[in-house]
């Protein structure tokens, strides 16, 4: 039975204690959880740098391939900080950049392709006119 300081019974105070003390272990625990570290979106990031660069994105789009590399590395750097809001965003736009990278360089590459082609139907059209006068 609680009572107060004068001696008496007081239901109220019994009934509060332990309402109290779970929502302050609540509070406790939710801070101690803080921010899962962005593990895969490092990798997803790391391997998208990667394939920019494996598709010619160094020389097609290098301004690009710089900020992605760089903001990779700075992820990298707020990881080992614990900083994981910030490693998080930082390896999403690095994922990004690479990813304009590639597709830069994939058009790049496109683009050859298609003017060489191009260039192959326009000197196959003069083999024939010749052969047909």
């Amino acid at each position: 039975m609680k009572t107060t300081r004068n001696g008496r019974y007081c239901p109220r105070m019994s009934t509060l204690g332990l309402p109290a003390l779970i929502l302050g272990a609540s509070f406790l625990m939710a801070a101690c959880a803080g921010v899962p570290a962005p593990t895969e979106q490092m990798a997803l990031s790391t391997a998208a740098v990667t394939r920019a660069t494996g598709a010619g994105g160094s020389e097609t789009a290098p301004a690009e391939m710089q900020m992605a590399r760089d903001k990779l590395d700075r992820a990298k750097l707020a990881m080992t900080k614990e900083d994981y809001d910030t490693a998080r965003g930082l390896a999403e736009e690095a994922q990004v950049d690479a990813q304009l990278a590639e597709a830069k360089a994939r058009s790049g590459k496109a683009g050859k392709a298609a003017a060489e082609l191009q260039e192959s139907i326009r000197v196959l059209r003069e083999e024939l006119n010749r052969k047909n006068k």
